[in-house]
């Protein structure tokens, strides 16, 4: 396979977590942060379409009492606020499963035939049916868009490169909270791991894979 090249029919597009409950919340700056990403995102996903793409979402789906999100011992909060050692743990789920909150943002509705794959870990990979969706179909190539980049992309991603999937990393489509993480995973980690583009390079990419 060409490096400038991707294959409709053994490519997937993948979308982590872009779901209400983290893009839509009443935050003037995730909001602003999110603008660029969704119409980057909105143009691979139509391009996705036209060629017939299998289009999948990792979506977050934890219960209510946070039963089943992982409660692991660690230094600091997700945005890096220092946990106090004699803090209990929070039982709040991020984001409830089967709320509005939980569900894709409408900019990138899934269709019927699309996969909504429910996950409970950071990697869309772990105990969920996603690997199993994609050799069903023969897809070796799986573009990556969504956020967070360092978070569930890079976890994804990790679970993904040791199965030997092709990675395309679309880097306008996704985001993080942490600036300076997205900028050093698209530079310096996921370059390492598969290809790094922007959504007008993968439209073109899929062009040329569509033409041959």
């Amino acid at each position: 396979m060409a490096i400038d090249t991707l294959i409709p029919a053994r490519t997937a597009i993948l979308f982590f977590d872009m779901l209400n409950g983290h893009i839509k919340k009443n935050d003037p700056k995730t909001q602003a942060r999110y603008q660029p990403v969704i119409a980057a995102a909105s143009q691979v996903l139509q391009a996705a379409r036209a060629n017939q793409m299998m289009v999948a979402y990792a979506a977050a789906n934890h219960r209510a009492d946070n039963a089943t999100s992982a409660h692991t011992i660690r230094d600091t909060d997700g945005r890096l606020n220092p946990i106090p050692v004699d803090q209990k743990p929070d039982l709040k789920a991020v984001l409830d499963g089967g709320t509005w909150e939980a569900a894709v943002i409408d900019e990138l509705a899934p269709m019927p035939e699309d996969y909504v794959v429910p996950k409970y870990r950071w990697s869309a990979f772990y105990q969920t049916y996603l690997d199993l969706a994609l050799r069903a179909r023969k897809i070796d190539t799986i573009i990556i868009a969504g956020g967070s980049t360092d978070v569930g992309v890079a976890s994804t991603a990790y679970s993904a490169r040791d199965m030997d999937y092709n990675l395309v990393f679309v880097s306008d489509a996704s985001s993080s909270p942490e600036t300076d993480n997205h900028d050093q995973f698209m530079r310096r980690i996921f370059p390492r791991m598969g290809r790094v583009r922007t959504a007008a390079q993968v439209i073109e990419m899929l062009k040329n894979g569509a033409a041959k």
